[in-house]
């Protein structure tokens, strides 16, 4: 995965408010009536939608964290892509958005409008809500914001045994900005509030995200950001990532056994199929997971 080195980067769409220098903070939240450590729920709402329908109790932590930088100075060329890790995210968001510019109007007829990407730490408030890193990675339908601590990613090393990598995390970025997709096209409101289940609409809205995500890997050199197309090892670390974080692997991973009737994802396997599918067929008119059986 690798930038053209002369790109021009839009780091306007990426706000640094400070990213923690580590893993995500302590504290508990209280979450479909029990208490659930920090651990457990930064997957469990890892890549999740509107967190202020889930959040239901207090915590808060700190981190050792670093000052927001100034990315417009910082990261301006595909090369400091290649070279900083808050570049990348820059050149991950600004190949999403460049996709989804052209590909919302040629599959579902609608202008894409832009969201904003926010690096945090900590605790922030959104319009879903007061957040905390401790909530993962998430997209905030009411302000159309994806938030973001790149701590999140050590800790899906460290205690999920994801291999992580660079395309590890465009996937997830890709996942989130999947959820924008949906709420401009109204799609979040076929979910209601069946949030629950292996057939649930939460489920489906997970797994059709991380489709949306395949579909645009497959084209992202079309955007004009990257050298060349993602690679096979490249692709090897987005699924690695997906199966780390299914509902099954992180229930037998936290509780010893697997629990379809509160899986809020989707299992390892869908969320694999589903990215596979985006991704071979590059097509996001392909990711319909309200149709039939996921």
């Amino acid at each position: 995965m690798e930038f053209r080195d002369d790109v021009d980067l839009d780091a306007s769409q990426v706000d640094d408010r400070g990213s923690s220098g580590g893993g995500i903070p302590g504290g508990g939240l209280t979450i479909g009536g029990g208490l659930v450590g920090v651990v457990v729920l930064i997957v469990a709402l890892s890549l999740g939608v509107n967190p202020a329908n889930l959040l239901s109790g207090g915590g808060s932590g700190s981190a050792a964290s670093q000052p927001g930088e100034n990315l417009n100075a910082k990261c301006r060329k595909g090369s400091d892509a290649n070279q900083s890790e808050k570049c990348r995210v820059v050149g991950v968001v600004n190949s999403i958005q460049s996709y989804w510019q052209s590909a919302l109007p040629e599959h579902f007829q609608q202008t894409y409008s832009k969201a904003g990407t926010t690096l945090v730490s900590g605790t922030w408030n959104t319009g879903c809500g007061r957040a905390t890193s401790a909530m993962g990675p998430f997209y905030c339908p009411a302000d159309r914001g994806v938030y973001l601590d790149l701590g999140f990613f050590q800790e899906l090393e460290d205690r999920f045994g994801a291999k992580g990598g660079p395309f590890a995390q465009a996937y997830v970025i890709g996942h989130e900005y999947g959820h924008h997709v949906q709420n401009l096209l109204g799609t979040m409101d076929r979910a209601g509030r069946d949030r629950t289940g292996a057939d649930s609409g939460s489920v489906r809205l997970e797994l059709q995200a991380d489709c949306y995500a395949g579909a645009w890997a497959k084209n992202a050199v079309t955007t004009g950001f990257f050298k060349a197309p993602f690679t096979d090892s490249d692709i090897r670390e987005g699924i690695d990532a997906a199966e780390a974080i299914g509902d099954d692997r992180i229930q037998e991973r936290t509780q010893g056994r697997v629990d379809p009737e509160s899986w809020t994802h989707g299992s390892s396997r869908q969320r694999v199929h589903w990215f596979t599918t985006g991704y071979t067929t590059g097509s996001p008119a392909r990711c319909d997971t309200f149709t039939g059986a996921v």
